[in-house]
C-alpha cells in the first residue's frame, strides 16, 4: 500500500469532485444519508447502551456513503443495500468494521469524558443525552471550556479515522493500522486537508446565508410553516455533499489495492489532481 503526497490545491479539487458527484445522484444520495442518520438516532433509543451503539456505528456510515459516491460517479444508482456494504464483504471484514467502530465509540466517550471534567458533564449530558441547552447554560465559562476543548481533543480523533473506513474495507487493513496510515496520511498531505477543511467551511457558510435569506423571504409571504422544513433538508443535504466528498480524499491518498471502487475514480474523475509519481 503506497501513500500518495498531493498538492495542497487538491484539498479545494476534493471538495468540487464531492459537491459534483452529489448533484450526479442527487435525491440517492441525500436519502442514504438520511437513512444512516436514521438509523443512528434509532440507536440511541436503546437502553443504557444506544449512544455507544450509534457512535460505533459512524465508520460503517462513513463507508457506506463513500461507496455510494463511487458508485454515482460510475454512473450507477446507489441503492440502500450499499448501507450494508460494511457488513457484506466476509467474516473478517465484518468483525474489522466492528472493532472499528467500537474503538471509535470509546474515542468519542473519552472526549466527552474528559470535557466533564471541566463543567462536570453538561456539555456531554447536551451532546449524547439530549438534555435541554438553555441560554444561560451556554454562557457559563465552563460549559465553553468543555466545549472548546471537546472541538480540540475531537480533531485528532477525527485524522485516526478519516481514512480508516476505507482501509479496512479496499485494503483488508487491520483495525489499529489503518488508524495508524489514516493519521500518517491526514498529516502529511496537510495542506491539501487544510484546504479542504477551509473550502467546506467557507460552503457552510455561504450555503447557510443563502437559507437564511430564502428563510426570511418565505417568512415575510407569510410561508412560515415550510421554514423549517427548507433549514433543515438543505442543511442535510449540505452534509451529504460533504459525506459524499469523503472518497476523493481517501482515492487521492492512497494506492488502489485492485480493481474497486476507488481504483475506478480514478479512471472516471481524470479532471483530478496527480501524485507526485504521475498516478491520480
Amino acid at each position: 500500500m503506497k501513500l500518495h503526497i498531493v498538492p495542497a490545491r487538491t484539498g479545494l479539487e476534493w471538495v468540487k469532485l464531492g459537491i459534483r458527484a452529489f448533484w450526479r445522484q442527487p435525491m440517492a444520495l441525500a436519502a442514504l444519508f438520511f437513512m444512516t442518520m436514521a438509523a443512528m438516532s434509532l440507536a440511541t433509543m436503546i437502553p443504557l447502551v444506544g449512544p455507544a451503539v450509534a457512535l460505533a456505528l459512524l465508520p460503517s456510515a462513513t463507508l457506506a456513503m463513500m461507496v455510494a459516491a463511487a458508485e454515482a460517479v460510475q454512473g450507477r444508482f446507489p441503492t440502500p443495500a450499499v448501507l450494508l456494504v460494511a457488513f457484506r464483504t466476509g467474516r473478517q471484514r465484518l468483525r474489522d468494521m466492528l472493532v472499528l467502530g467500537a474503538m471509535y465509540a470509546v474515542g468519542f466517550l473519552a472526549v466527552m469524558g474528559l470535557s466533564a471534567l471541566i463543567d462536570g458533564g453538561q456539555f456531554a449530558q447536551v451532546y449524547l443525552g439530549g438534555a435541554p441547552l438553555t441560554r444561560e447554560m451556554a454562557e457559563t465559562p465552563a460549559f465553553q471550556g468543555a466545549m472548546w476543548l471537546a472541538m480540540v481533543l475531537y480533531l485528532p480523533l477525527s485524522l485516526l479515522f478519516w481514512h480508516a473506513p476505507g482501509l479496512v474495507h479496499w485494503h483488508g487493513v487491520p483495525p489499529v493500522k489503518s488508524l495508524f496510515f489514516s493519521i500518517v496520511a491526514c498529516l502529511r498531505n496537510f495542506g491539501a486537508f487544510t484546504v479542504y477543511g477551509l473550502a467546506w467551511m467557507g460552503v457552510f457558510l455561504l450555503g447557510g446565508l443563502v437559507i437564511s435569506l430564502v428563510a426570511g423571504l418565505l417568512a415575510v409571504g407569510g410561508l412560515t410553516s415550510v421554514v423549517g422544513g427548507i433549514m433543515v433538508g438543505a442543511a442535510m443535504m449540505m452534509a451529504a455533499m460533504f459525506f459524499t466528498s469523503v472518497v476523493f480524499t481517501f482515492r487521492d491518498c492512497f494506492e488502489p489495492p485492485g480493481k474497486t471502487e476507488p481504483q475506478a475514480l480514478h479512471s472516471q474523475t481524470s479532471d483530478s489532481t496527480p501524485g507526485p509519481d504521475g498516478t491520480v
